[in-house]
């Protein structure tokens, strides 16, 4: 399975997210950022690559209907509610990562 992590800036969370998952032995995991600033952005290429994608707050999710509504639409979104509170790699933010995604995918 292809997971997709976005946040805004790809720079805290969902590169957080990719850093920890990226090693799972059963799925591909890629992050993106949907704001023009981001280090990764988000894009078609991406969304149709992901079968699975994680949104880290529910505005995350509004820009992709917008921006990507057709590309979408056979696509899982969940969102995690997971504020920007966090830096790469903060114990409290894989801790977080780590309860939320099990709840979706079993594996990783």
């Amino acid at each position: 399975m292809n997971i997709l992590f976005i946040c805004s800036r790809n720079k805290w969370r969902s590169a957080t997210a990719e850093s920890i998952f990226k090693k799972s032995r059963n799925h591909n995991v890629k992050s993106a950022g949907t704001a023009p600033s981001a280090i990764n952005k988000i894009s078609v290429k991406l969304i149709t690559w992901s079968d699975m994608i994680f949104v880290m707050e529910k505005k995350h999710k509004q820009i992709l209907q917008r921006k990507f509504p057709n590309e979408i639409l056979e696509k899982k979104i969940i969102i995690l509610g997971i504020e920007d509170n966090y830096e790469f790699m903060d114990a409290d933010l894989i801790e977080i990562l780590q309860e939320s995604v099990k709840s979706y995918v079993f594996d990783i």
